[in-house]
């Protein structure tokens, strides 16, 4: 090999397509690059390499949200993630969004990535994740599988950050969209977006989007007979439903106010989460998997044409 050599350095994707959908998966990070329909924009996404703002279309993993000071316990031991900055001290969404993912498998329509979750200071535990992305021509379906390869007991949680575009080109046209998200309890959060402690109702039959401030953690999902939560948003380009499965007891959503200049509120973020904010530290809906288990959660994205 020549002392010389150096790694690859162009991004690195993979694409698959079905009819007139195709969906792009970024390797750094295994998340949702790009989706389109024809001439739309399912997706609001990113150009390649990137470094995409809100955390468009990430995998976020092994929590999804905010850890606050990123302090947490377990069983006794006291642990300290990386935080975002002092101006804000927590730690937010994840461990896995810029490492590369590989791909497992693939066909013309499908396509599975992985990675793992090696052991770190503030989390010491090891997690093998894989995404299977299956592309049809109405629909993308995407099942996240999470195995315990450690020799511990591994807790996590997990969230998906794609953000829906419904024909919204400029800042504020996502206020013409109407949205309906089925869910009754509202977790709320202060300024920093973390658990104060109280939970309201909520009424997600919202209607018009209008000048509402959405960022929002939103539990107690009504479910379909199958046993799925679904969301709708409507606009100019047509009608996304984002569909659950039990896995996913949670949903972020979120209108995109504190964006850049050019990609705010034009497209709303509807994150299926299996905890809330704060949930290594307060111990809520955390997943337990003991070495060798395994989890697995499947969403879906539908879309219809106006």
């Amino acid at each position: 090999m020549s002392e010389h050599a150096w790694p690859a350095t162009e991004p690195t994707e993979v694409t698959v397509t079905s009819g007139s959908a195709a969906l792009t998966v970024d390797l750094r990070g295994g998340g949702l690059r790009a989706l389109t329909v024809g001439a739309w924009d399912v997706l609001d996404g990113y150009e390649p390499g990137a470094v995409p703002s809100g955390r468009r279309g990430g995998v976020l993993l092994p929590w999804p949200n905010r850890i606050r000071d990123g302090r947490w316990t377990w069983q006794g031991r006291e642990l300290q993630l990386d935080v975002a900055s002092v101006a804000k001290p927590t730690a937010i969404h994840g461990l896995v969004s810029w490492q590369p993912w590989q791909v497992l498998d693939a066909t013309d329509d499908r396509v599975t990535v992985g990675t793992v979750v090696e052991k770190r200071s503030g989390y010491p535990f090891r997690l093998a994740a894989a995404i299977d992305y299956e592309l049809s021509a109405e629909r993308l379906t995407s099942t996240v599988r999470v195995r315990n390869v450690g020799d511990a007991a591994a807790p996590f949680g997990v969230g998906l950050h794609p953000y829906l575009a419904v024909g919204a080109t400029a800042d504020g046209d996502i206020d013409v969209a109407d949205l309906d998200v089925p869910a009754r309890t509202l977790l709320v959060v202060d300024d920093a977006g973390l658990p104060t402690g109280e939970r309201r109702p909520f009424d997600g039959a919202l209607g018009q989007i209008g000048e509402r401030v959405l960022d929002d953690p939103l539990t107690d999902l009504t479910r379909d007979v199958d046993g799925w939560a679904r969301v709708r948003l409507r606009g100019p380009a047509g009608e996304l439903e984002l569909a659950v499965d039990a896995a996913w007891r949670w949903l972020q959503v979120y209108s995109g106010d504190t964006l850049p200049e050019g990609q705010r509120r034009r497209s709303l973020a509807v994150e299926p989460m299996t905890c809330p904010p704060n949930a290594l530290a307060d111990g809520v809906d955390v997943i337990v998997l003991e070495p060798g288990q395994e989890w697995a959660g499947t969403w879906t994205l539908a879309w219809t044409a106006a």
